[in-house]
Order: C-alpha cells, then sequence, then structure tokens
C-alpha cells in the first residue's frame, strides 16, 4: 500500500487530537487481550484506532439509537464482521434487539466504506509506483507491475422463486455470489476495490466500466501493468497468462504469473477468516446491493488496518477457495497485437534462458512524471 507507516502515525495521532473523549472508558476495556481477539479477531491497539476513525467520522452520521455510543457501535459491527452474525454476549451487554443491531452494523459500514479514501491507497506517485513494482518483480520476475487484479467473490442467497434474478447470482463455480473487483500488492494489501455485482458478472465487464480500469487503459498511470487472470483480456495495461505456452520462456511466464496471483488467492483467504461475514453475505437482491458493497469495501479498510497493526489473521480452517476460474464470453476476443508484442517482449527479455541479467528500466519509466 502506498501510504507508509509514519503517515498512518499521523492519521492517528491527529484522530487523537482531534477528540479529548478517545482516552474515555471504552465498551472494548471488559474483555482481556484473548477475549478480545476471539470475539473480533483484532488487537486492542488495532481497535482503538478504528474506534478514534470512526469517532471523527461519525460526528455527522445520526445513530437510529441515539443512546448507543459510538464504541459500541463499532463493537457491535467489529462482533458482526469477525463472525457473521452478532454474538448474544455483545447484544446483552449492549441492549439492542436484533433489529437495532443490523441497523447499527449499515451505519457503521457505510461509515468505514466512506475511509476507502484514506486506507486504500493505489500508488500513484514514482516512487510509489517504483517501490511496489520493485516488490512485485522480487516475488515473481515481473517487471512494471502495479499490482494484481481479480474478481473477489462473496457468497449469498438469492431466492430460487425468482429463476432469473437467482440464476444472474450463480458464478462460474456454480453457487450464489456477489464479486468485486480487487487490486492488491505483493504483500496482501488492498489497493483498490470496486464494484458490487452479481456472480454472473464477466471480469472484463468490471474491469472496463470500473474507475481504474478507465485510468489504466487511458494511461494516467503511465506504462505499468496490473496483472489479472485468464477471465480478463491481454491490453496495453492488463497482462494475462499465456494460454498455450509454446516454448519454455512462456511456460515460466506463466510459472511467475501464478505465483503473484497467489497472493491475491492467500490475501483473500485471509481476509474471509478474519471477517467471516464475508463467507456468507445473507439474503441479496440485484436491484439493492449497496449494503453489501459497504460490508465489503469496509472488511477490505479494515484488512489495510489490521495489516499496518501486524495483526495476524485467525488460523486456517479447511481448504483456502481457489481463484475463480475467469469467466469468457463464448466468442474469443479479439487479440490486441500491440499488447501481444509487449508481452512477448516481456518474456524475451526476462524469461527466456538467455535473460539472467537484470535488465535496467525501460525509458518510459524513467521519463515518468512524479
Amino acid at each position: 500500500m502506498a501510504f507508509a507507516l509514519p503517515v498512518w502515525l499521523a492519521v492517528q495521532e491527529e484522530l487523537l487530537g482531534q477528540d479529548e473523549c478517545c482516552a474515555a472508558t471504552s465498551s472494548f476495556d471488559d474483555f482481556d487481550d484473548d477475549a478480545l481477539f476471539q470475539m473480533f479477531h483484532l488487537t486492542r491497539p488495532c481497535i482503538a484506532f478504528i474506534t478514534d476513525a470512526v469517532r471523527i467520522r461519525m460526528k455527522t452520521v445520526a445513530l437510529k439509537k441515539p443512546a448507543l455510543s459510538v464504541d459500541a457501535a463499532v463493537m457491535v459491527a467489529l462482533n458482526y464482521y469477525a463472525h457473521g452474525v452478532s454474538s448474544a454476549e455483545v447484544l446483552q451487554r449492549l441492549g439492542p434487539n436484533q433489529a437495532d443491531s443490523l441497523a447499527v452494523i449499515g451505519t457503521v459500514s457505510e461509515v468505514i466504506a466512506g475511509m476507502a479514501d484514506q486506507f486504500i491507497s493505489f500508488p500513484l506517485l514514482r516512487e510509489a509506483k517504483t517501490n511496489v513494482a520493485a516488490k512485485i518483480r522480487k516475488v515473481c520476475g515481473i517487471p512494471y507491475a502495479l499490482g494484481v487484479l481479480a474478481p473477489a467473490h462473496f457468497k449469498i442467497r438469492a431466492s430460487p422463486y425468482e429463476k432469473e434474478t437467482f440464476r444472474s447470482f450463480v458464478n462460474t463455480l456454480g453457487y450464489t455470489s456477489v464479486v468485486s473487483q480487487i487490486i492488491c500488492d505483493s504483500d496482501g494489501n488492498i489497493l483498490s476495490v470496486e464494484k458490487c455485482c452479481v456472480g454472473s458478472t464477466f471480469e472484463q465487464e468490471m474491469w472496463d466500466s470500473s474507475f481504474k480500469g478507465k485510468e489504466m487503459e487511458e494511461e494516467l498511470h503511465g506504462p505499468y501493468w496490473v496483472i489479472g487472470g485468464k477471465g480478463y483480456h491481454l491490453s496495453k495495461h492488463v497482462l494475462t497468462p499465456v494460454s498455450e505456452p509454446a516454448n519454455d520462456g512462456e511456460t515460466r511466464f506463466n510459472d511467475a504469473h501464478a505465483k503473484i496471483h497467489n497472493v491475491m488467492r492467500t490475501m483473500l483467504g485471509s481476509m474471509k477468516r478474519r471477517f467471516r461475514c464475508l463467507m456468507q453475505l445473507g439474503f441479496a437482491q440485484e436491484c439493492s446491493l449497496d449494503k453489501k458493497a459497504n460490508i465489503i469495501k469496509a472488511c477490505s479498510v479494515l484488512h489495510n488496518i489490521a495489516k499496518k497493526f501486524s495483526v495476524p489473521p485467525p488460523p486456517v480452517a479447511g481448504k483456502i477457495e481457489p481463484l475463480h476460474p475467469g469467466k469468457q464470453h463464448s466468442v474469443p476476443a479479439t487479440i490486441n497485437p500491440e499488447a501481444l508484442q509487449a508481452r512477448q517482449e516481456l518474456i524475451r527479455c526476462h524469461f527466456s534462458i538467455a535473460s539472467t541479467r537484470k535488465d535496467p528500466p525501460s525509458k518510459g519509466i524513467m521519463g515518468e512524471d512524479a
């Protein structure tokens, strides 16, 4: 992620300095550290930071239950994110019934999702781009990449009685879901999260209509790639694997592509273990996905904050879900010859047997404006 630790500390200092009540007794103080992690899958310093950040934002938001304090509202939301349900212990401590808790979760999710501009950051300056690209290259050998691009599917329930709507939610693995577009870096920090579409949506359609997709394809981020799977079209800025490798260089490139894509798989698995609500987001209707979008974006914000605080995710239980196989149109897309040539040149320079040296940065990247 582009924000360095000093920037985060400055944000925390600003938050703490803006509100004297931050040091007041918190609802979280009733839990010891072990119980706190079991209940919320986060540590005390991380929760304090989140609560302070939400408190500043909540000054302009009216809770539907005015008697509920901000830290109590955050407790209800974090407990739901961690387990997918509001635990009886939290509800008993806070008093709201189930209907109240759902309203509180909706409000807090909207607030935290609104913090995405502060805590989810795509690299914009030349130094940030260079650092992100260098780390990706160190992991897999692919140069000039600003992130890993993939669709992220989250299970939902849909009414089987509305057949057309139900079918629209069914994804390539055969279950009902909503899907968002995520870009992450080589460390598993989320750099961009957009969209919340029905599970049958084509990845390419999401990319074409997304803000980040338009920015990349319009050259606003310079001569860099994002690394996408088979569901995307090869373009000047989306680097896909070779569908039928014809030589060792192309095979090595595909291996490197799969290696960096596994970072996305691991990241999504970690995020779903920490925020189990993402394992099942509940009933959804095609015409009203905003609440699901807010929960997904809120969990993405919290994922980045948890990583900055070095909070480990809960242990793995069972297999990590694979990335979804790309949903492709029945008619093959026309291959962009310029993009194909660029990928072939990348493979020749960096994945052929003769290419063992480190190539200097291209003139295009060296000459990019900061």
